[in-house]
């Protein structure tokens, strides 16, 4: 009897040769009263050369990050009063991100060192009840 290999296709793996990051794109929509562009966007576009960032002004809205991923997402975040480090804070998260939907984390129960007013409960606790 032959002995056959198993015919398969090597899988990319981000990181392994070559790190792609996920933000492709990341949109500055903002209001002409608003600082976005004159000091967030020289800073964000030398930390930042694989993305290309646009610029579209809204009159009289709220200024919003939109981030585009290259797995077709996007996600929006309003910078509405933040300070100019949040928003530095907020646009790095946008590119730093995967582009997937946001997940619960699933960890253990929270413990804690002190112990609860009412204590723990049983159903040995309290009286026998009749019905």
């Amino acid at each position: 009897m032959p002995l056959q290999g198993i015919r398969t296709v090597a899988t990319n793996q981000n990181g392994v040769g070559a790190f792609i990051l996920q933000c492709k794109r990341l949109d500055l929509h903002y209001c002409d009263c608003s600082f976005l562009t004159s000091e967030l966007l020289p800073r964000l576009s030398r930390t930042h050369p694989q993305v290309s960032f646009h610029i579209s002004p809204r009159p009289n809205k709220h200024p919003v990050l939109r981030a585009h991923y290259i797995n077709g997402r996007e996600k929006a975040v309003c910078v509405r009063n933040l300070e100019k480090e949040q928003i530095m804070q907020k646009c790095e998260l946008l590119v730093q991100s995967q582009g997937g939907k946001n997940r619960k984390i699933r960890g253990r129960n929270v413990l804690s060192e002190n112990e609860s007013v009412r204590g723990i409960w049983s159903p040995f606790h309290g009286g026998i009840k009749d019905v």
